[in-house]
Formats: structure tokens, sequence, C-alpha cells
């Protein structure tokens, strides 16, 4: 093996009897390492605005949602309240439905969500903030806290003095044809503040306290539409207090397409710009084919000391290997460079107004290793296949 890899060595790195055969090989290591440089970067930029995603996501998303499996509400248990705390876990109660809602000449429908203070904080909701000031209650009067989109295309200004009209059926009753708002409840709150977290809750939430929405869905004191529980414990262990009747959902469950989509993205990407690596490795395959009608001579020679079919082919195999592994080292070295010069200085910027100014980036060694063993992979089946297909 030491006597193949020294003649494979020497074939990489000596002169080649054709310039041509040189210029393929050195054009087949410089696409190797932009091939591989530019898998890196750009895995790594998809990193970096999946983490802002999850970042927003975990924001306003427990660690741990509970709810019914039938029926929309429920009482939970003294009990399951205490293991939680006493398992360190944070819980809030919550009360949700879609309302229809006015202010001044706009109307609309949006997602209201009844919560109490401790709620604002465990969703860092102050940290979001575009306008305004997050709270729930300004003396007797109950605030309303809403996403972005839903406010700015309702002309909705926590400035202002308007209040907002918020209106559900009585599910009691029977909708009236002749006097339909005879069968709504509805409350008034004032616009406190605007926020954005993401696109779906912009365009459609709205926090309002707890006590509105009960009275306004026909609640009992203590009745809620789910638990929020943020803390160590898991999706498993909530549903084992919980028991029977209730769905606990981690933080995938609760958006599994959002998810999904994300991790299919990501392989979508892995796989074309593996491909666009496979379309530059076959200039490897152009290469070592003239190299082996080149060396000729060399191979007569080899023969006549004793070399069997098998050893040859090793060698040639290897020297295009080599060819490959080249420039997947330059690649990762510069890939790797850059993305930590990207982290620690931002200096390419995001063009338009963003949430972050530079492009954000996140280096991940599975993501290094994964794209190292399959290029390595790529360069010794084409060096294979050229190899055999010549000998």
């Amino acid at each position: 093996m030491r006597a193949q890899l020294l003649i494979a060595t020497r074939y990489l790195f000596a002169r080649k009897g054709l310039g041509v055969i040189n210029a393929i090989s050195w054009v087949s290591t410089i696409g190797m390492a932009i091939g591989t440089a530019a898998l890196v970067m750009i895995l790594s930029v998809y990193n970096g605005f999946d983490g802002i995603i999850r970042d927003n996501l975990s924001d306003i998303d427990p660690d741990v949602l509970l709810l019914p499996a039938e029926g929309k509400s429920f009482v939970p248990a003294e009990g399951m309240l205490q293991a939680l705390s006493e398992e360190g876990a944070s819980v809030n109660g919550r009360v949700e439905e879609k309302v229809f809602f006015r202010y001044g000449e706009a109307q609309g429908v949006a997602t209201a969500r009844g919560v109490d203070e401790s709620y604002l904080d465990a969703i860092r909701l102050p940290e979001h903030v575009l306008e305004g000031s997050a709270a729930l209650h300004l003396g007797d009067i109950p605030l309303a806290n809403l996403g972005s989109s839903l406010a700015w295309n309702s002309s909705i200004h926590p400035r202002f003095t308007t209040m907002m009209e918020v209106y559900f059926p009585d599910r009691y009753k029977t909708l009236s044809p002749l006097n339909p708002m005879a069968s709504l409840h509805s409350f008034k709150v004032k616009p406190a503040s605007v926020f954005s977290i993401t696109a779906e809750t912009d365009e459609s939430l709205m926090l309002v306290p707890i006590e509105e929405m009960r009275s306004l869905l026909g609640y009992s004191e203590g009745e809620v539409s789910a638990l929020e529980i943020r803390g160590t414990v898991s999706a498993e262990q909530v549903a084992a207090l919980a028991g029977d009747g209730f769905l606990a959902q981690d933080r995938f469950h609760q958006h599994p397409s959002l998810y999904k989509m994300m991790r299919y993205e990501k392989a979508a990407i892995f796989l074309i710009l593996l491909f666009v690596v496979i379309i530059i490795a076959f200039n490897i395959f152009g290469s070592l084919s003239m190299l082996i009608i080149n060396k000729q001579d060399d191979i007569a020679t080899l023969r006549a000391m004793g070399a069997d079919k098998r050893l040859v082919r090793r060698i040639f195999t290897l020297e295009g290997w080599m060819v490959s592994l080249l420039g997947l080292a330059a690649g990762l070295v510069v890939g790797v460079g850059a993305v930590l010069l990207q982290q620690a200085t931002g200096i390419i910027k995001m063009p338009g107004n963003y949430l972050v100014e530079a492009y954000p980036v996140a280096l991940s060694a599975t993501d290094v290793l994964l794209a190292a063993a399959c290029i390595a992979a790529i360069g010794l089946i084409i060096s294979a296949g050229a190899v055999k297909r010549r000998l």
C-alpha cells in the first residue's frame, strides 16, 4: 500500500506528459474546492436562518402544549399542576378562540388568546414589541396586544384612544337572523402594543386578559383551552401526569408542517449542491482517463516488474481520489473559515430592512462531516469508475 501511495502521489504532483492533463487536474481540484466551500457555506447560512425561525418560535411556543383530546376546554386537575410545579416547570393556562372584531370602520377575524400577566413574561413579549407597551390591564381597562400584520391591516395603533370591540356567538343561543347582535357576547379592549414574532402569529394573534375571554366564551373560573408548560419536562411526562383524554404536544408536534418543511428544504439544498459537485467531479474522470493513456509505458514497466492489474488500478484510483481529497481539504478550509469570519464580523450584510443586519450563519459539525464524507465518496467512485473503464 505504501508503494501504491508513493507512485500515486508522484503522478499527482509531477508534471504530466501533456499540459492539458495538468490543466484538467487543477481544474478538477479547484472545482472540488469551490463545490465543497459552497456546500459548507450555504448549509451554514441555512442553519442561521433556521436558528432565527426556531428562536422566534421558541418565544411564543411552549416546550409542551397540553390539549383536551375531545372538546375545546377543560379544568386542570390540582394534582397535575402540583406535580408539574414540583418538576420545576412553569404552567400558563390560555383560553383561545377565533373571534370577530371591530375597530372604528375596520373589522375582521382574529385568533384571540386569553392569558394572564405571567404569560407575557413567559413568551418574552416585551422583546418583540414594535409599538406601545406590553400589558393586559390599565387600571380597570382591559388591554389587547396585537400581531403587527393584524394591527396594521386594520389601522390599529396603541396611541389612539379608540376601543376595539370583540364578538363571539353565545354557545347556548341560536343565532337570530332578525337581531344577530342579541346572540353575540362581546367585550371592549384598548390596544396596548403591536408585536412581531413570526408571520403566522403577526397575521392573526391577539393577546387579551383571560378573564375577558372566559366571559366571552361562557367558561367557568379555572377553565382553559390549553396549558402551556415550559421547563425540562417532556411531552411523555406531561401525558402520564394528565392521564387519558389529553394530548401532550412537544414543539415538533405543535408545528409539524413547518418543521418538516424546514427539514425537507435543507435536504433538497444539500442534494442539489451535491449534484453540482458530482458534475464537477467528472473532470477527474476525464483527466484520469487521459493520464492512463499517457502512462502506458509506465504501466507496462510495472507489469514487467510483477505488478498485477489490480495493483495498477489501485495506483491510478488513488491518484484520482487524491485530486478530489486535495480539493475537499482546500474547500473545507475556505468554507469553514468564511463561516467563522461571518460569525465573528458579520461582514456580509443583509439587503433591505430585516431583523438581522448581517447574513446569519451557524456552523454545524454534522453538516461538515456529512459533506466531507459524501464528497470523498464521490471522488473515490468517479476515480474507480474511470480506472475500471480504461484498465
